[in-house]
């Protein structure tokens, strides 16, 4: 085997590896009952999946300039990912879309606020007195 070879199938591998998280992110998306649950998988197939898939296209591009660009875009992806799935959990807090809670039962339940997100529930009582 040459090393060609290897670093066609290991970037092969990444590549599918991602464009699996992807897919399952996508069904989770479609699958989960609230919007929390479904920021949860989406953010968390798009941090691996892109990771995985920027590797595989590195391991393409070997050590040139396109992998530096592509582990720059990498980071770029991965500290804004979180933060703007932070800021949508935040403005869906604030809009009083509360998570589902599982309760004794089994059953899903909204959550009450103060045990969520103690600071939002508040921040939101002071505007609305």
């Amino acid at each position: 085997m040459s090393l060609g070879f290897v670093t066609d199938v290991l970037s092969w591998l990444l590549l599918v590896a991602g464009g699996f998280f992807f897919l399952v992110g996508a069904i989770g998306l479609n699958r989960m009952p609230d919007v929390f649950t479904r920021m949860h998988a989406v953010s968390v197939g798009d941090t691996l999946g892109t990771g995985l898939l920027i590797a595989g296209m590195a391991l393409q591009a070997g050590p040139t300039l396109v992998a530096v660009k592509l582990f720059l875009i990498l980071l770029v992806i991965w500290f804004t990912g979180p933060v703007a799935t932070h800021a949508l959990a935040r403005a869906a807090l604030q809009d009083k879309l509360l998570p589902l809670i599982a309760n004794r039962s089994g059953k899903l339940v909204e959550g009450d606020p103060d045990k969520v997100a103690p600071r939002a529930s508040k921040t939101t009582a002071k505007k609305e007195a």
